[in-house]
């Protein structure tokens, strides 16, 4: 199946050179380029692309506000974004993130973890590198109070798995440092979505820096 991408960026160097990458690859095809936030809205709203990799700072509307747009709470069928940013500790960030973003990319990540983070997007996974991840949220969502009481607590291992994708590390990651299968993460991840209310990884990692679970 063909991974359909849009690609916003106000910049057309970015823009002409994330669509080489990705139209190179044989399972992915740019149905759209934008230079703007507003268009980056219409266009996606029009096509329904698998993933919507979007700039942080454009004219008209900025990422935050296109990722709220598309993927925000209360967006029926919200598309999948991965936010690219120069990662200069921007406020906009981490409002995205909260706002439905499934991933973060860094522009100079180079064409691999392109691929991959557009890939995991399309997959209803979320790929952040484990370096970014660390030092984003330990920029943005610095412990500012301990976790509120929840009417079904996490469990132990439930904590365990939080931790681990807290500090970036997948599935497969998670499995191997705790010694159990693949399934067995992938049900605690079930649970651990529906007791936090949380769609994403992202938001996983962001409730575990906020509550203090990690530090």
């Amino acid at each position: 199946m063909t991974i359909r991408v849009l690609i916003a960026d106000d910049q057309q160097l970015v823009r002409t050179g994330f669509q080489m990458i990705l139209d190179a690859q044989p399972d992915m095809e740019v149905v759209a380029a934008v230079a703007d936030g507003a268009e980056a809205v219409s266009e996606a709203r029009r096509l329904r692309p698998d993933v919507c990799l979007l700039d942080i700072r454009m004219p008209k509307l900025d990422g935050l506000e296109v990722t709220r747009a598309l993927a925000g709470p209360g967006v029926e069928n919200p598309l999948r974004v991965v936010i690219v940013t120069t990662f200069d500790l921007d406020e906009y960030v981490y409002g995205a993130l909260r706002s439905g973003a499934t991933g973060f990319l860094l522009k100079d990540s180079g064409p691999t973890l392109l691929i991959e983070a557009v890939r995991a997007a399309a997959a209803g996974d979320a790929l952040v590198s484990p370096s970014v991840t660390v030092r984003l949220l330990q920029h943005l969502a610095q412990p500012k109070r301990a976790a509120p009481p929840m009417n079904d607590p996490l469990t132990d291992r439930e904590l365990d798995v939080v931790r681990l994708i807290a500090r970036g590390r997948t599935n497969q990651e998670v499995a191997a440092e705790l010694f159990v299968s693949l399934s067995t993460v992938k049900t605690h991840l079930g649970s651990i979505f529906a007791k936090l209310g949380v769609r994403n990884r992202v938001e996983i990692a962001a409730w575990a820096w906020e509550s203090g679970v990690v530090s």
